[in-house]
């Protein structure tokens, strides 16, 4: 399986950037992909998760409202968009896939990771 990130960029507050996860070489067509970030000295965290099965979705409550997951399953491809960014959003994203569909925010029931897109939010 193998994940890459892109999208990532410096913005100013305020502004937008849709992060995107391509997946591949996945065992079957049922799993999910989540978005992950760490910020400079903090915790990873998780934010959003897409399912493929039946396409479900959750978002981390700090984040509902600014930040949308979504996916263009035919293609494989898993985005994060991201509006009214602030400088606190500055983090390095990751997306991370289970083989089982599960809406999960817990970071090890993610196999398998990407190396990561960095978002610079400047005020």
């Amino acid at each position: 399986v193998r994940l890459v990130e892109s999208g990532g960029d410096s913005v100013q507050a305020g502004g937008s950037l849709r992060l995107s996860c391509a997946a591949s070489g996945f065992p079957s067509d049922d799993y999910a992909i989540a978005w992950f970030r760490q910020g400079p000295g903090k915790e990873r965290e998780a934010l959003s998760v897409l399912v493929t099965d039946d396409g479900d979705t959750v978002t981390s409550d700090s984040m509902k409202g600014r930040f949308t997951i979504s996916g263009d399953i035919a293609q494989n491809t898993v985005y994060l968009q991201m509006n009214n960014l602030r400088p606190e959003d500055t983090a390095v994203y990751y997306c991370a896939a289970s083989d089982e569909p599960l809406l999960s925010f817990k970071e090890s029931e993610y196999t398998y990771w990407g190396q990561g897109t960095r978002v610079t939010v400047d005020s």
